[in-house]
């Protein structure tokens, strides 16, 4: 029987805990927090996206960050195989539009208490407020961990489990990254991901809270526009949100992992095409119909048939036409603007916000360093990393838990 320290009870820390314990090593789970599972409970707004139910190949797809390193892990523990284990401990699921897995019963709260019951069954030890300060090791093999306090605590294998810097609050305050890097690790640059995007435009303050659903989003870099070669960065097709600094909602969150490292160096066109299941053609034919039909009123009232009501003045804005205008007075150029502001209705995305309300870290312990089959580190042996401290990260829908899920499994079951 090994004795195993895990540092950190999140998402990835209490199931390696559980896992661990469970093949009978003696395992001791130390959290700087004063209850477990803090980052956890409040995921999918506290209902706990905790895993997507897609196919293995859409898995890898949704992975942004070095989704071959995860091939390993998650062929030997997938969403069934995790689905299957919570289902034996006795947590109902429940799967929701694209593939989402939920609990049954809403409460990210019954996640984190399952898994804790779990761990206690098997004789998990817990120990709260300690904080650890640094690892040990000799001969290129890790011996234990040194607490804040100065006490010296020898192991014969420790799992690092300490989250990355979203939701700091939570306590995830980058800790693991120091400790890594104190042994040797390199930490590719981090920053915010799954994260809301402030733009340059100041109406957006006047549509906040306005949500677009069925769009469709393209990024491009603003010079390639002046160049007349535009290169998309990004596109993408869903739900998004305004707010008084910009934009967020789901395709926003997800295109934020994809243009965060670009966005540090330059401004970004976000283009919005308003109605995506129109041709050019189509919706021309729309607006002539909308503006005979309503000739002699206002062109802005008219246009509350095809638009939110908040975007109508920032359309009007945009195309140069007078909210005093009447419908039979439109010229056929300005039906043309209209027609291209709905198309590409831009704005211009000028910086991520910041950790705190960011979903997950990007960057992190750099993974050509450590195992993939096993997430023991390549430069000292009997020490393992799992979850979002190391360099992989996924979009919006569950895949970033089940990461955690499966590399914690992968480290558990190599001990």
């Amino acid at each position: 029987m090994a004795k195993v320290i895990i540092v950190g009870a999140g998402a990835a820390g209490l199931f390696a805990a559980a896992i661990v314990a469970a093949n009978g090593h003696q395992t001791e789970l130390y959290e700087k927090n004063g209850v477990p599972g803090k980052k956890l409970l409040i995921t999918g707004k506290g209902r706990c996206n905790l895993t997507n139910s897609c196919e293995k190949e859409n898995f890898f797809q949704a992975v942004v960050s070095n989704p071959k390193f995860l091939y390993s892990a998650i062929n030997r523990f997938d969403q069934n195989q995790f689905l299957s284990y919570l289902r034996e401990i006795g947590l109902k699921t429940k799967i929701e539009r694209g593939n989402r897995v939920f609990p049954e019963s809403d409460k990210s709260s019954d996640v984190v208490s399952v898994l804790v019951k779990q761990c206690r069954r098997f004789g998990v030890k817990f120990h709260y407020h300690s904080k650890v300060d640094k690892l040990y090791s000799s001969d290129h093999c890790c011996k234990g961990i040194i607490l804040s306090d100065g006490t010296k605590i020898q192991s014969d294998a420790v799992i690092l489990a300490c989250g990355g810097l979203s939701y700091p609050t939570t306590g995830s305050t980058g800790e693991g990254y120091t400790l890594a890097k104190e042994i040797g690790h390199h930490i590719v640059e981090t920053l915010p991901a799954l994260v809301p995007i402030e733009t340059k435009e100041n109406w957006v303050k006047d549509v906040q809270g306005l949500s677009l659903k069925n769009v469709r989003i393209q990024i491009f870099a603003k010079n390639s526009e002046r160049e007349k070669k535009r290169k998309i960065l990004y596109e993408d097709f869903g739900e998004m949100l305004f707010t008084h600094f910009g934009v967020s909602g789901p395709v926003i969150l997800s295109a934020s992992s994809h243009i965060g490292r670009l966005l540090k160096t330059e401004e970004l066109i976000l283009a919005i095409d308003l109605k995506p299941a129109l041709s050019d053609k189509q919706l021309d034919l729309r607006f002539l119909r909308e503006f005979e039909q309503h000739r002699n009123q206002l062109v802005s009232r008219v246009l509350r048939t095809l638009y939110p009501q908040k975007l109508i003045p920032i359309l009007m804005k945009k195309t140069k036409i007078a909210l005093d205008r009447r419908a039979y007075s439109l010229l056929a150029e300005e039906r043309e603007a209209l027609l291209f502001h709905t198309k590409e209705f831009c704005l211009t995305l000028h910086k991520l916000r910041d950790y705190r309300e960011a979903v997950i870290t990007q960057g992190g312990v750099c993974v050509q360093e450590i195992s993939p089959s096993t997430m023991e580190s390549k430069k000292i042996s009997r020490l393992y990393m799992i979850g979002e401290m190391l360099d992989l990260d996924a979009k919006t829908g569950g895949f970033n838990l089940q990461i955690a899920w499966s590399t914690a499994y992968a480290a558990a079951m190599s001990i």
